[in-house]
């Protein structure tokens, strides 16, 4: 099983980071010119981030569904993410703009997004026989031993490093 990591490990993110959802919901299926260009637009607005590192997206990973997709994705400062979704030199904001003006709020098609802001040791993971994943990708993977076998010592070991990795890491 490729990228498999055959026992317990967690995850941490040097410092504070940002977790940001934002999706997507369909609510008139009929309405294809509404929903459909929102839906295109994300995929060039990953493909910039991707590209470039400095903008401060660590991870993104979508989830899809119906009537409703999201992407988790997860930055490494709300500077950052307002920086890019405010950028008159990125993709975000002229596909916002775009929008506004096909739909605006006539009910077609829903968006959303949720931004939590994240400090070391307000937050914990664990992850058995799986890939890296979520906070995985984003940041740092450690074996969950010692101190990092329980759900409180994973945040005590945040706070100790002052959100910054040890040599432990993966």
């Amino acid at each position: 099983m490729n990228g498999i990591i055959d026992r317990r490990v967690c995850a941490e993110i040097d410092g504070p980071f940002v977790l940001f959802l934002i999706g997507i919901r369909i609510n008139r299926l009929w309405k294809l010119n509404s929903w459909l260009p929102t839906f295109q637009a994300m995929g060039p607005i990953i493909a910039e981030l991707s590209r470039r590192p400095e903008l401060g997206l660590l991870h993104n990973r979508s989830h899809f569904g119906f009537p409703a997709t999201m992407l988790v994705q997860y930055w490494r400062s709300h500077d950052h993410l307002q920086a890019f979704a405010t950028g008159r030199d990125q993709l975000h904001l002229p596909a916002w703009q775009r929008f506004n003006q096909a739909v605006g709020s006539n009910g077609d098609v829903g968006i959303w997004h949720e931004t939590y802001l994240i400090e070391p040791g307000r937050y914990e993971s664990v992850y058995n026989n799986m890939p890296a994943w979520g906070l995985g990708r984003a940041g740092a993977i450690h074996d969950a031993v010692g101190q990092r076998a329980r759900a409180d010592g994973r945040r005590q070991v945040q706070l100790m490093n002052g959100g910054r990795h040890d040599d432990q890491s993966i």
